[in-house]
């Protein structure tokens, strides 16, 4: 495939609205999605984006379903796409031979190979490539009629989450499955916990303060042969236009469980502190190290998000929920689910079973298309993904960002046309010069 990509050729991300729908709630001239019945016919899942995670997803979706067979599979790179079939082959054992029929025919690579998945007659497709294709990938997934596991986050800007709400509306309308990966809200633990909150164990919600304090992701030194897209693709966790920055790509876990904790609400407007205080070296691209997001509601609630990433400090990634009731203390690593009274004791907190999120998250989404009741989840998935991108460029500017200017900014941080070749470093963002459009 291809190894240069137009923007305006690869989607329409400019969309408002939903396409209008022909008698019967499908799109005009788009294909619905192919019906499923309880029995264990064959489900055709293809993979675009076979990096880490999209090797796990893969491996997820075919242990979620006896019938799921990965028939196809994309990367911008080979290397990646080879270790990504091998590696599956691996875990599956004798049985890949069965749950893996992917020839070198649909095997694609390049930035749009995306094409060649969508096009081989699959059911399922798992987007796991880098967020800044995300809305692209979607829309094309949608269009064509697929069920779709997405990653998060689901945009990296304005324009992204408009083509994202647009796809997400539409697969709704045409009965199309689409999970978006905020595997937290797959934990039993978190799952319980959450429910307490919601339901009022702890009264009306007073204050939400999230936090994702980590330390630096990994970064990748430049080898010979790589031309400056390349690189910066290769550490993609780095670079503002690919990733997000960590408050989108990363801190956009702890960002939708504040939404949960508050009802998916979604916030009037946003204030947020960021900088850059201790990144160095071109591995580290342009994104900020540090955020503190204050959100505001229509209600008067403010409810607060803090992250970092920076070496040789505390690490934390608790939640802090506070109401008239008493408080909860949310932790799925440690793990910790409790309520607490107003005086500090426990009053209660989950004790049950719990499962691989990442694994139940699919195996409820393959049930779901099994059942005929697919799930879809992606408006609150765009809607968390919103909160962390309007979050990110309130700290660039330095002003606040309401809502609504967050979804109808103009600003497109993807270029126009991606080829390999010189690309130079976005500069990083200075808040109070940075400006919003």
């Amino acid at each position: 495939m291809s190894e240069s990509w137009t923007r305006r050729e690869f989607v329409k991300t400019a969309a408002m609205g939903v396409p209008v729908l022909a008698a019967g709630g499908v799109s005009a001239g788009l294909a619905p999605a192919r019906a499923w019945s309880r029995t264990r016919s064959p489900i055709r899942v293809g993979l675009i984006g076979c990096g880490g995670r999209g090797t796990g997803a893969a491996l997820q979706a075919l242990r979620a379903d006896s019938g799921a067979v990965l028939v196809a599979a994309s990367d911008v790179f080979e290397d990646r796409l080879k270790s990504c079939l091998e590696g599956l082959r691996g875990e599956l054992g004798d049985g890949a031979a069965s749950r893996m029929d992917v020839p070198a025919s649909r095997q694609f690579v390049g930035f749009d190979s995306y094409k060649g998945v969508i096009g081989a007659d699959v059911d399922v497709v798992l987007l796991t490539s880098y967020p800044a294709f995300r809305p692209a990938h979607l829309k094309a997934a949608v269009d064509a009629g697929k069920h779709v596991f997405a990653e998060k986050p689901l945009a990296v800007d304005g324009p992204g989450l408009r083509s994202v709400y647009a796809s997400a509306d539409l697969a709704a309308a045409r009965g199309q499955a689409l999970l978006v990966g905020f595997c937290w809200r797959y934990n039993a633990g978190m799952r319980a916990v959450f429910e307490k909150i919601t339901s009022g164990a702890i009264g009306k919600i007073q204050s939400v303060h999230t936090t994702y304090h980590t330390s630096t992701l990994s970064k990748r030194p430049r080898k010979e042969g790589w031309s400056d897209l390349e690189f910066q693709m290769r550490n993609w966790w780095h670079f503002t236009w690919v990733s997000g920055d960590h408050i989108v790509e990363q801190a956009i876990h702890s960002i939708d469980r504040l939404a949960w904790a508050l009802g998916d609400r979604t916030p009037v407007r946003v204030n947020c502190l960021g900088g850059r205080a201790a990144r160095s070296g071109p591995e580290h691209g342009n994104v900020y190290d540090h955020f503190a997001a204050i959100y505001e509601y229509a209600d008067g609630t403010r409810a607060h998000h803090t992250c970092r990433q920076i070496d040789s400090c505390p690490n934390d990634n608790t939640d802090y929920v506070y109401g008239t009731l008493g408080s909860a203390v949310v932790n799925g690593w440690v793990p910790t689910y409790s309520i607490r009274g107003l005086a500090g004791q426990e009053t209660w907190k989950h004790q049950g079973e719990i499962k691989d999120m990442y694994q139940v998250e699919h195996d409820e989404l393959f049930a779901s298309i099994r059942a005929g009741r697919p799930i879809n989840d992606a408006r609150r998935g765009a809607n968390s993904t919103a909160m962390g991108i309007m979050a990110r460029m309130a700290a660039y500017t330095g002003q606040t960002i309401s809502w609504d200017q967050a979804l109808s900014s103009k600003e497109s941080l993807v270029p126009e046309t991606l080829e390999f070749g010189p690309f130079p470093t976005p500069e990083v963002a200075v808040p109070g010069k940075t400006k919003f459009s």
